[in-house]
């Protein structure tokens, strides 16, 4: 049995992204059992059938570092860390559990070099990150890229550090359809969250070549007032539309003109990809070292310094220039789901 953990269910790529990879290992046969902080959130709607849920009834972070009991109650056999955002549970479960801590994996979500943090968090940051061999089995990264920053930061050692990539996004049937803007439009999808940093989308956008390009915005998160206020005060509210979560982001990644990512700091972003899987060209900031493992060519998109204003704008123009030619779609092969299952059966069978 799988265990595995989340807070909430506000719209997160990592939780969107477990609650996909445990529906796989429920129809591979596997039992799973979520300890789930709140229910709360868009994402409820994607919960699988057929998973045991143990609910907190609260969405304090703190709630989590129960883990332990729960392990302890219904004996899986493998702990799975779904991202960064977790790991302080893990290590709080194998602290209290001791010996008798199955196997943790943890997956890697965000960028362990986090260039945007002063020299004392940045500091403090590393000093974490080498204290993770301490309590985690095996990590995974979702491209060779990452699982070398792993080995590097945390002082993994690199047998313990497996590649998986994350299961496809697929279309839902049941999810709300998008409204989509009048006439072409650009596209940015992720939380409302100071790290995606969409301040600087918005400060792109009155200075393209195309004064009747519109952004669409799909996500929620704190930051929408702060955005909303930008819009205000930049007056693009006739061209900038925040509709909030999209359970199925595809069709609207399809007709966009462009899909854009401006984030600080990122993991590998699984909004890359999907736009690309529908031929979609992107244009991102250097957010992570997983970027240039997506965006491996001229073809599909452009990479920007993450603090180049000037060339973040002379991307957009490039490419929502009249009749620049759209990617191929980038289809991704491996089955993350059974490349999964065998690495959680690997460390299983060496603790037996």
């Amino acid at each position: 049995m799988i265990l595995t953990c989340a807070q909430r269910l506000q719209g997160g790529g990592v939780e969107r992204a477990m609650l996909r990879m445990a529906d796989g290992w429920l129809k591979a046969g596997r039992r799973v059992t979520l300890v789930l902080g709140s229910r709360e959130g868009p994402l409820a709607a994607e919960i699988p059938e057929g998973i045991a849920l143990i609910e907190l009834g609260t969405a304090r972070y703190a709630a989590l570092f129960s883990l332990a009991d729960h392990v302890r109650a219904v004996r899986p056999d493998v702990i799975f860390c779904p991202g960064n955002h977790y790991s302080a549970v893990a290590a709080v479960a194998r602290l209290r559990l001791g010996s008798a801590c199955p196997p943790i994996v943890a997956k890697v979500s965000n960028a362990l070099v986090r260039r945007e943090l002063s020299a004392g968090a940045a500091w403090a940051y590393r000093r974490w990150l080498r204290l993770h061999p301490r309590f985690l089995d095996a990590v995974v990264a979702m491209t060779p890229a990452m699982a070398a920053e792993a080995v590097a930061e945390m002082g993994m050692a690199p047998e313990r550090v497996h590649v998986i990539a994350n299961p496809p996004a697929a279309t839902r049937a049941d999810a709300a359809p998008v409204a989509l803007p009048q006439g072409r439009y650009m596209i940015g999808v992720g939380r409302l969250e100071p790290q995606k940093r969409w301040d600087r989308l918005l400060a792109a956008l009155p200075r393209l070549a195309d004064r009747e390009i519109k952004l669409l915005l799909l996500g929620e998160g704190g930051a929408r007032a702060a955005l909303e206020a930008q819009v205000a005060a930049l007056g693009l509210g006739d061209r900038v539309s925040m509709p909030g979560h999209a359970g199925d982001p595809l069709p609207a990644l399809r007709g966009a003109a462009l899909a854009v990512l401006t984030s600080d700091y990122e993991g590998v972003p699984g909004v890359l990809r999907e736009a690309l899987s529908v031929g979609t060209p992107v244009v991102t900031t250097e957010s992570s070292v997983a970027v240039r493992e997506i965006v491996t060519s001229d073809a599909l998109g452009s990479v920007v310094a993450r603090d180049d204003v000037d060339g973040l704008v002379a991307a957009l123009n490039h490419w929502l220039a009249p009749g620049r030619a759209r990617p191929e779609a980038v289809v991704v092969g491996g089955d993350p789901i059974t490349e999964y299952l065998a690495l959680f059966d690997s460390l299983t069978k060496r603790e037996t």
